[in-house]
């Protein structure tokens, strides 16, 4: 691509504070994280939103047409508007023009669009979002998924996104032996539907995984898992679950902390730990989570992201690329191909 840097490619059009929000965050990734960012969207807003900064950071502006709106269904959405923001800054990854894709637009339509553009990784039935998440131990988080992308999954969906999961957490966390758990309503085997029943009995036979049980809601976060899967529909809810709780954490600590003269004067004391309590706590800081399953490196946002999110989303892309997460999930199943005879 003519350069060693990372180059992402980032929706400018997708989110509720697009374009300048956006802006701002490709415009500080692009100065502390030492890549290249390439702003798709409509031109006139984002020269509008980039203003005299344009002239300290030359960035690429690749001009679309549209965004695919929240209320749109994003199949038809996507098809009906092929040069819509999040399509064109998909074609640039698929063209190699970029590494990464960041949007914090229609998460549904980021999905679709590298579906039907970048297509999935051989051996993956269903891409899962992954999310990382605080844990209870200071420095450590889990990676949770699917959070989003499977209302409905089946056992080897599962599987595959305990494998996928795994991978992340060694390579880009940074976790030697990840151990995985399932998420489930009680420790015992047994225990759960039918889809958690057998997710159960195929991870304990996957030997390319540390799997190490069921793992209860109330056991996510203490620190005793480093992967857990599910479906979409209770991760999500998980997810939007503790971002709530993280959210109420902080606006607590704001209202109760100050109260009378003492307060006043630890907040002064204490603050610098309290803005390791928001680091640990506050989503923003982790960016949004990776569409793994799919050829390319997307990273999908919250739609109320602001420039922290977005700094923090392109600094995950560079991650996944810098660790070559594509490349170590396409190893994984690219196996040799059994015998002619013995193929049933």
């Amino acid at each position: 691509m003519g350069s060693a840097r990372a180059r992402i490619a980032i929706d400018a059009m997708g989110g509720d504070h697009a374009p300048a929000e956006i802006v701002a965050g490709a415009l500080r990734a692009r100065e502390e994280l030492d890549v290249e960012v390439l702003l798709v969207g409509d031109s006139s807003q984002i020269e509008a939103a980039l203003g005299q900064q344009a002239n300290s950071f030359p960035i690429e502006i690749v001009p679309s047409e549209g965004t695919i709106e929240m209320h749109e269904e994003p199949l038809s959405g996507i098809k009906r508007k092929p040069k819509a923001s999040i399509n064109v800054a998909m074609d640039l990854v698929k063209q190699k023009r970029a590494d990464a894709v960041v949007s914090a637009g229609h998460s549904g339509a980021a999905m679709a669009a590298a579906l039907l553009r970048l297509g999935r990784l051989k051996g993956i039935d269903r891409p899962a979002i992954g999310a990382v998440l605080p844990t209870i131990l200071a420095d450590k988080s889990v990676l949770l998924l699917d959070v989003g992308a499977n209302v409905d999954c089946r056992p080897k969906f599962l599987e595959q996104f305990a494998v996928m999961g795994s991978i992340y957490s060694q390579y880009v966390l940074g976790v030697a032996e990840p151990k995985v758990g399932l998420l489930n309503i009680g420790e015992e085997p047994g225990k759960g539907n039918d889809l958690a029943i057998r997710t159960h009995q195929m991870l304990e036979q996957n030997q390319k995984i540390s799997f190490v049980g069921n793992a209860e809601g109330r056991d996510i976060l203490s620190g005793n898992f480093d992967v857990v899967v599910c479906d979409g529909f209770a991760g999500n809810v998980l997810l939007k679950f503790a971002e709530a709780v993280g959210e109420v954490m902080l606006q607590i600590l704001k209202e109760e902390l100050p109260q009378g003269l003492h307060g006043f004067m630890g907040v002064a004391l204490l603050k610098p730990n309290l803005k390791r309590i928001k680091q640990r706590v506050d989503h923003a800081e982790h960016g949004g989570g990776l569409l793994l399953g799919v050829a390319g490196i997307c990273i999908i946002s919250h739609g109320s992201s602001q420039a922290p999110s977005i700094f923090n989303a392109i600094r995950l892309a560079k991650e996944a690329i810098d660790h070559q997460v594509l490349e170590r999930i396409s190893s994984n199943y690219h196996q040799p191909a059994a015998p002619a005879a013995e193929v049933e």
